[in-house]
C-alpha cells in the first residue's frame, strides 16, 4: 500500500510532554464496531466485559541514551537491541565521524567500542570492562525520551518514573510500552472487581519504534526485530480465556505484535521465545488477539498502519480526525484508545 494513505496533520500543541495526572484520568476513545465514545481511561470496566483478559509488556525502561566522545568528536548513541552480553546495537548521531574500532568515552569510568557498521548506520558497541553493562548505563545513560518529546524539552528526574509502567520489572526496553503508562494500583482493582483479568509477557522494545517509514510503499519497509517472550502458562491462560468466550486484549502494540506472533493460522496461541520483526498491514488477519488498547500514534508510522489493519484505514482516518478536533493528547505521554473491530 502507498504510505501516502497513512498520512495526516497533527498540530504540534497536541503532542502531549507530560502524562496525565493522575495517570487513568487520561482520555480513552473507545472505537466498538461502527459506536465512537468519548471517555476516561479509568472508565475502563465499564468498556469490557467480565471475562476479557488484559495483556500488559512487563519490560522495563533502561537508560539507553549515552552521550561520548571520540577524539575531538562528539558522538551520541541511542541503544535499542542486544547482541550480546556486553554487546548492543546502537543508532549513532554523528555517524560518519565513527568508524569500525574506534572506541567512544562515555564519561563515568564508560566505554565502547564501534564494530559492524550497519547498512542503517547503526553500530554494534562493545561496553568495556567486567560490570554488567546495566550498571554502566545507570552511571552514564540517560533516559530515551522519544524525539518528538526530547525535541522539546530535556528528559529529567520526573521522566524516570513517568516513563516506566507500574508493570515494569524484565530490564531491556529503549522505550516504554506507552498504553499501559495509564494504569494504576487503583484501576486494576477496579478491572478485577468487574472479573476483568490480567497476564504479562516481555517484549523489549527497541528505539526502531520511532523510524519513520521512508519508503513509498509499505512492502518496502523492514521492520527492526525485537526480543520477546511468552511462556507457557501465560500462552494457555491465553488460549483458555479465548475457549471460554472471553476476549483477549492487548495493551499496547507491542504485546499485541508478540500475541500475533505466537499465534498460528488455526488462532492457538503458542509459547514463544526469539525476536520479532512482524509488520502488520492492512489486509492482515489476526489471530491471537480480539481488541488493542493503545495511545495515538504518529502519521506515516508502521504503528498507525498496525490500527488501520484492525480497525480499517477509513476507520482510523475518521477515528484521528475526531481525537484533533476534540483536542486528545498525542504519542508517548498522551491520551488513549480502545479498539474492538
Amino acid at each position: 500500500m502507498n504510505v501516502d494513505l497513512f498520512d495526516f496533520t497533527l498540530p504540534l500543541e497536541r503532542i502531549a510532554l507530560r502524562p496525565a495526572v493522575p495517570r487513568d484520568a487520561a482520555r480513552l476513545l473507545v472505537l466498538e464496531g461502527g459506536a465512537t465514545h468519548d471517555r476516561r481511561v479509568v472508565d475502563l470496566p465499564a468498556s469490557l466485559r467480565p471475562g476479557d483478559l488484559l495483556v500488559f509488556n512487563d519490560t522495563r525502561v533502561i537508560p539507553a541514551q549515552l552521550e561520548g566522545t571520540r577524539g575531538d568528536s562528539r558522538i551520541g548513541a541511542t541503544l535499542h537491541k542486544r547482541e550480546g552480553p556486553r554487546r548492543w546495537r546502537a543508532f549513532i548521531r554523528n555517524a560518519r565521524r565513527l568508524r569500525d574500532g574506534d572506541a567512544i568515552d562515555f564519561g563515568n569510568g564508560v566505554s565502547a567500542t564501534a564494530h559492524d557498521r550497519g547498512a542503517d548506520g547503526s553500530f554494534a558497541l562493545e561496553f568495556a570492562g567486567d560490570e554488567p553493562v546495566e550498571l554502566l548505563l545507570e552511571r552514564a545513560g540517560r533516559m530515551p525520551l522519544p524525539p518528538y518529546i526530547a525535541a522539546r524539552r530535556p528528559a529529567d528526574a520526573q521522566d524516570l518514573d513517568d516513563y516506566q509502567t507500574m508493570f515494569a520489572a524484565e530490564k531491556g526496553a529503549v522505550a516504554a510500552p506507552t498504553a499501559a503508562l495509564h494504569f494504576t494500583p487503583a484501576l486494576m482493582e477496579l478491572l478485577a472487581a468487574a472479573g476483568i483479568a490480567h497476564a504479562t509477557l516481555t517484549l523489549h522494545v527497541g528505539a526502531g519504534t520511532f523510524l519513520p517509514v521512508k519508503a513509498e510503499d509499505t512492502t518496502d519497509h523492514q521492520m527492526h526485530a525485537e526480543w520477546g517472550r511468552i511462556d507457557a502458562a501465560t500462552a494457555d491462560r491465553l488460549n483458555a480465556v479465548k475457549a471460554r468466550g472471553g476476549r483477549v486484549i492487548a495493551v499496547g502494540t507491542t504485546s499485541l505484535r508478540l500475541i500475533e506472533s505466537a499465534a498460528g493460522d488455526d488462532g492457538v496461541i503458542r509459547p514463544f521465545e526469539g525476536d520479532t520483526a512482524i509488520f502488520i498491514t492492512p489486509g492482515y488477519r489476526f489471530r491471537g488477539i480480539d481488541g488493542l488498547i493503545t495511545n495515538f500514534h504518529l502519521p506515516r508510522s508502521t504503528l498507525f498502519m498496525l490500527v488501520s489493519a484492525l480497525m480499517g484505514l477509513d476507520r482510523m482516518q475518521a477515528a484521528y480526525a475526531h481525537a484533533i478536533a476534540s483536542e486528545y493528547r498525542f504519542y508517548s505521554y498522551g491520551d488513549a484508545s480502545l479498539l474492538l473491530p
